[in-house]
């Protein structure tokens, strides 16, 4: 049956701008790093997906290594953008990324020239589409030049092959240079992925401090910490979980009795709230205006659903901004 697209899906969703460009994204945008490769059945993705747009979540990321296998997410998504999203374009932020190992020897990794170019046309073939959004250097790269990795972007752009160029996992000082470097080539950067939760607050150390300061964008990614702050392990690790049948991304020994103790506090000023955990963490990234979206991460709709429910309830008062600080310092 062809897909037909929930007429009321923008009235669901809170946009912000991207840094001060003109783009808008929304507040949860969709990752597609743990179920959409070969793990997870196609018509399962296709529902995910699918209800993601319902809820007027336009934004799609990837990344040419996501699977598994490496490449699997990215080729799924070529099948269901045939099938789905072709007529729907326009209305998508498409995004990749490249920067970590992808295939043998010394041209599939890091930040060259060649690899990243050569990496971007790859991801393009395998999604069946002409043109990224944006496309991201995945983590920096000490050992090639950084003239030549943003140079790299910024031929990316003028090739048209992307609409806009980003950085994921910079630290401050290296996101700055990058930023500036793009600056002066006449391509401005985007958009920094970062991690970013109530868990894993690295960022506040200087990095918003520069995306701020050059108007680039935030767009954070495990803002549940990879599930913890959801609750479901408050009261042991069910069977069905991630940390219980996936544990390349969450190991049961990281989900420490420290953290569980913070997390039931947490899920306490939740209640009070009227929301759920996860809804309130998603809530906390968003409260500052440089963060520009939060990435999840979804194995069911029912998911998708619950989750951007919080960005109708991102304000806090002092209090609560207060009491959830001094839980996470405690």
């Amino acid at each position: 049956m062809a897909y037909i697209p929930d007429e009321k899906r923008y009235e669901r969703m809170v946009y912000r701008r991207c840094g001060r460009s003109g783009l808008m994204l929304p507040e949860i945008s969709l990752g597609l790093w743990h179920n959409f490769g070969d793990i997870t059945p196609f018509g399962q993705q296709q529902s995910i997906l699918r209800t993601a747009f319902d809820c007027g979540i336009t934004h799609f990321d990837l990344a040419n290594n996501y699977g598994p296998p490496y490449g699997e997410a990215e080729r799924n998504f070529g099948i269901h953008m045939d099938r789905d999203w072709h007529t729907h374009r326009d209305e998508l932020v498409i995004s990749t990324k490249a920067g970590y190992d992808m295939w043998p020897g010394p041209y599939g990794d890091h930040g060259s020239r060649k690899y990243l170019i050569s990496s971007l046309d790859q991801s393009l073939k395998r999604m069946h589409v002409d043109y990224v959004d944006i496309f991201y250097h995945h983590r920096p790269d000490p050992d090639t030049p950084i003239e030549e990795t943003m140079g790299a972007l910024d031929s990316i752009v003028r090739s048209g092959k992307a609409l806009y160029v980003g950085i994921s996992n910079y630290k401050p000082e290296e996101a700055r240079v990058a930023i500036d470097t793009l600056r002066a080539l006449g391509t401005p950067c985007l958009i920094e992925q970062p991690s970013y939760s109530m868990l894993n607050r690295w960022i506040e150390d200087g990095l918003t401090d520069v995306l701020r300061e050059k108007g680039v964008g935030c767009i954070c990614f495990a803002p549940l910490q990879n599930g913890i702050l959801t609750g479901k392990y408050l009261n042991g690790i069910p069977a069905d979980s991630r940390a219980a049948h996936d544990p390349r991304y969450l190991k049961p020994q990281a989900i420490t009795d420290d953290k569980l103790k913070k997390v039931a506090l947490l899920n306490e000023i939740a209640l009070e709230r009227g929301q759920k955990l996860s809804q309130l963490a998603l809530s906390w990234v968003l409260r500052d205006e440089v963060v520009t979206s939060a990435l999840i991460g979804a194995s069911r709709p029912e998911q998708i659903i619950e989750n951007i429910e919080a960005v109708h309830n991102t304000a806090f008062t002092d209090d609560e901004l207060k009491r959830i600080d001094d839980i996470l310092k405690g």
